[in-house]
């Protein structure tokens, strides 16, 4: 449970968000961004007490998501990340530390990239900057492929719906909205990932979305980027795996 929710108007939007730990360091907040049909809780339940322990996390439910209703707006990774943006404003959090994760961390690079100055460091799990660093099994039209979510994340994902959305009919929108999203060409360059000064963490599993190759190229390209490939890991289970993610974590965060 979180310490605190509550709602702020961002760009049209009311956003939910949620605030964990008691901020007593000298860090700075960490931001969660969660993945697409995902919620705070699917997406960071499992990390969420030890990632506040001592530091103020704020974990926000992007549009259409959780708490959060939906607008007539296109979902964008651009709008996301300026909503994401616009809630930091309001909160008075000039800088953070960014851990987004799928779409989550799609909006984190768009805010890195665009926004170097608001961004310390950034883990960036699940997350390509082209679409070619997708497997093609992925995008397949037969939903075959065994690093798709299952029907129990499907399941998992419609009930976390249900339970929180404003408007829990509207489920079946808000996969076409995400799918829409994940899938639309992507605003950067390599040139663009040469210019990050954010010290960053890229995290995938060994049978995630993202290609291996895709993601060593990232590491590469970011002048202070660190990668970690989790084995026998699923993009579903990236987040839940935590006796090998939290000290990976941990020793970057701190």
């Amino acid at each position: 449970m979180p310490d605190s929710s509550a709602y702020a108007k961002v760009n049209g939007l009311e956003m939910y968000y949620e605030s964990h730990g008691p901020g007593q360091d000298d860090r700075p907040p960490l931001v969660l961004l969660h993945g697409g049909v995902l919620t705070v809780g699917l997406a960071f339940g499992a990390v969420l007490p030890a990632l506040s322990a001592g530091r103020r996390v704020v974990a926000p439910e992007l549009q259409a998501h959780g708490h959060t209703a939906d607008t007539d707006r296109e979902m964008t990774v651009p709008n996301l990340a300026a909503d994401v943006v616009a809630l930091l404003d309001e909160l008075d959090i000039a800088r953070a530390d960014f851990l987004g994760y799928s779409l989550g961390g799609l909006a984190a690079l768009e805010i890195a990239v665009r926004q170097p100055e608001r961004v310390g460091r950034l883990v960036l799990a699940a997350a390509q900057y082209d679409q070619e660093g997708i497997h093609d099994d992925v995008r397949a039209p037969d939903f075959t492929s065994p690093r798709l979510p299952s029907q129990a994340d499907f399941q998992e994902m419609a009930d976390a719906y249900a339970a929180t959305a404003p408007h829990p009919e509207r489920f079946q929108d808000l996969l076409a909205k995400c799918t829409a999203a994940a899938n639309a060409p992507l605003p950067w360059t390599a040139d663009d990932l040469r210019a990050l000064r954010a010290p960053t963490l890229l995290l995938i599993g060994d049978s995630d979305f993202v290609r291996v190759e895709h993601a060593a190229e990232m590491q590469r390209l970011i002048p202070q980027a660190r990668l970690a490939v989790l084995p026998a890991t699923t993009h579903m289970a990236l987040m839940r795996r935590t006796s090998l993610l939290l000290p990976l974590l941990d020793e970057f965060l701190d």
